[in-house]
């Protein structure tokens, strides 16, 4: 196991010495203090543990990487990840899993507005609650919320599947409730499982798209 400290090497220094060709498979982080761009654009199947907070964009552009950070972050972490894990052991800021593509982001704490917003078929589950607009315009994958849910959730989203263990307070525009069918609650139990949170499938609702909003209909003209 590979030590970077941050209170002598820079952010830079870190990236780059990732994103050579490392013999090591196990690395820790150590005062990361905030800083942005922590572990970014990772491609090698390597395990990274962060061990403090850290700052915008953390975990971004991840392929294959294993990363745990022992914290809080801040703006965009796992933005745009295509594959690989990324846990957060606090609470996350908006625009969390962004744009991913792939893979498993799981926060343990809240996660702010804008979760998972775009999301292109990564999974994110998240153990407490999440903020206004979360999965605005979501194409694919999966979020799992085991708290609340703010204001606009799945405003004008796609193929995106949502659970949602407790009060939605209202939803976007083409998002309505689903039944829950036997295939639902075994993905579910599936995507808790991998998450490590010791919850009931059978607790949750899901939301997904009405398909009122994939082609234009002048009836719909006050909902675009």
């Amino acid at each position: 196991m590979k030590t970077i400290d941050l209170s002598s090497a820079s952010v830079r220094e870190l990236n780059q010495t990732l994103h050579g060709e490392v013999q090591d498979r196990e690395w820790v982080v150590t005062h990361p203090d905030g800083k942005h761009n922590l572990a970014v654009g990772l491609n090698q199947a390597v395990s990274i543990d962060i061990q403090g907070h850290a700052g915008y964009y953390c975990a971004g552009m991840n392929q294959k990487a294993s990363i745990t950070v022992h914290g809080n972050v801040g703006v965009g972490v796992a933005e745009n990840m295509m594959s690989g894990s990324v846990r957060v052991k606090g609470s996350a800021s908006q625009a969390a899993g962004a744009t991913a593509h792939g893979g498993l982001l799981v926060i343990e704490g809240d996660a702010g507005a804008r979760c998972g917003i775009s999301m292109k078929g990564v999974d994110i589950v998240v153990g407490g609650s999440i903020g206004h607009m979360s999965c605005f315009m979501a194409q694919a994958g999966r979020l799992v919320v085991c708290g609340d849910a703010g204001d606009a959730l799945g405003d004008s989203l796609y193929e995106t599947r949502i659970y949602v263990k407790g009060e939605v307070k209202s939803l976007g525009s083409d998002c309505i409730e689903k039944e829950m069918r036997a295939e639902h609650l075994a993905e579910l139990a599936e995507l808790l499982n991998r998450a490590g949170f010791p919850e009931d499938p059978a607790s949750f609702k899901r939301y997904g798209s009405a398909r009122q909003l994939y082609n234009f209909k002048v009836d719909n003209a006050s909902a675009y």
